[in-house]
């Protein structure tokens, strides 16, 4: 079949986010014998004429969008950001007969909902390297998608269990056209890696087990370096680690870093680390193989909002790594959350001098946490009444603790990576 994949992501929350999901499964649906192409909309003038010029060429029998984010995240002047990929899904049909599939880390959360207001045809939960090709063949042979697990269409009752493929070994990589036109040689392009999925960390308000499930899964650490080559041998000299938590598994983590380095391949990298089970040997072996710059989301400096958010790590463990991170030469990039549950503006301060103590490069503070389905933080916020049973929280909305709403430092910047 022919298939046409649009990233439909064109924020540039942090940085130009190239579409790892999307080349992931369009990759898969190479190796399962269609033809694939992809349009990036992250670099077009105007979506709607894009979208037009790309079903014109392929002319395609399937069309796939990738649901990046829902919302920027941010409780002041919210912007809801499933309004133009609506645009998106409408240009589709003015422009094909060919059913319009949506997935991707957003669309994941809220399946149902999301599938509702984009008026897709059907929607993918989960990861969809294994589903996405099955779906191909339902469709190329007039069969119908019941029981296709992960699979929402639309006008059907039920709500399918996310996919989550069990041994990313098996799934292939990346194509990397998916992500043109970058110019990998440009100061903000880096090439997005994942090693891992999964999390069992059940922080209060992380929506990450919604994307990826609870149980972590990693690729091979010769497969990662090996793409890592790829992304080199493309032109990229710079990677991000995509993982939710870099370090953890902790062993892993150093294994990789030491298959990175055996293969000079000369890359930067970036990642995100969770602040706790970090060594120094660690930091080493990360600087060692090309670690330039760490994202540390500590959320808070305060030990009781640390211990309601579910942290496995307190002030001390944030302030020795970030330590033994400056005295390795990798830039820590912090991130505060600011106004969870038990949040009072004695805690505020607290964490507003404890990041100031630490001297980092950057610092974001988030002001508001958005609430996700199925969350602890959800929970919460229902027994308080700040959300009513009914809702399906595609609409953003945010906890405040009570007392917070005046005197809070209102700083719009983008909220940081969290785990």
């Amino acid at each position: 079949m022919k298939v046409l994949l649009i990233s439909a992501n064109t924020e540039r929350i942090n940085l130009p986010a190239l579409p790892l999901g999307l080349a992931l499964v369009g990759a898969a649906a190479r190796a399962a014998g269609h033809d694939v192409t992809f349009l990036n909309l992250m670099f077009q003038s105007g979506a709607e004429a894009a979208v037009r010029r790309a079903v014109t060429a392929s002319r395609p029998d399937v069309v796939g969008i990738s649901v990046r984010n829902i919302d920027d995240q941010t409780m002041q002047g919210t912007r809801f950001l499933l309004e133009p990929v609506r645009y998106v899904v409408a240009a589709c049909r003015a422009s094909t007969d060919a059913p319009v599939v949506v997935g991707g880390a957003g669309y994941s959360i809220f399946p149902g909902p999301a599938l509702s207001y984009l008026a897709a045809d059907i929607g993918i939960r989960g990861e969809g390297e294994r589903v996405f090709p099955a779906l191909l063949a339902r469709l190329e042979r007039r069969e119908d998608l019941s029981g296709l697990p992960g699979v929402f269409v639309a006008g059907r009752r039920g709500s399918p269990a996310a996919v989550f493929v069990a041994d990313l070994d098996e799934v292939p990589f990346p194509a990397h056209d998916a992500w043109l036109p970058t110019d990998p040689a440009a100061p903000d392009a880096w090439a997005p890696v994942q090693s891992r999925r999964g999390c069992p960390l059940d922080c209060s308000y992380c929506s990450t087990a919604s994307i990826e499930g609870r149980a972590t899964r990693a690729r091979s650490p010769q497969l990662v370096a090996a793409e890592i080559g790829r992304a080199v041998a493309a032109g990229f000299r710079r990677v991000y680690f995509v993982d939710n938590t870099f370090n953890l598994p902790a062993p892993y983590a150093l294994e990789l870093c030491r298959q990175i380095e055996r293969l000079s391949l000369g890359v930067s990298w970036r990642c995100i680390l969770y602040p706790h089970d970090v060594g120094d040997q660690l930091i080493r072996a990360m600087a060692d193989a090309g670690c330039v710059e760490v994202s540390l989301g500590f959320e808070s400096g305060s030990p009781r909002v640390l211990q309601a958010m579910n942290k496995r790590y307190g002030p001390e463990d944030v302030r020795r790594i970030s330590e033994m991170l400056a005295d390795r030469g990798i830039l820590r990039h912090g991130f505060l959350l600011l106004g969870g549950p038990g949040e009072t503006k004695e805690s505020v301060d607290e964490s507003l001098a404890f990041a100031q103590s630490l001297r980092l490069d950057s610092l974001k503070v988030t002001v508001g946490i958005r609430i996700y389905p199925g969350t602890p933080l959800a929970r919460t916020a229902l027994q308080e009444g700040v959300i009513t049973p009914g809702d399906d929280l595609l609409w953003p909305r945010f906890y405040l603790a009570p007392g917070l709403e005046q005197g809070l430092p209102h700083r719009p910047g983008e909220p940081g990576d969290s785990s």
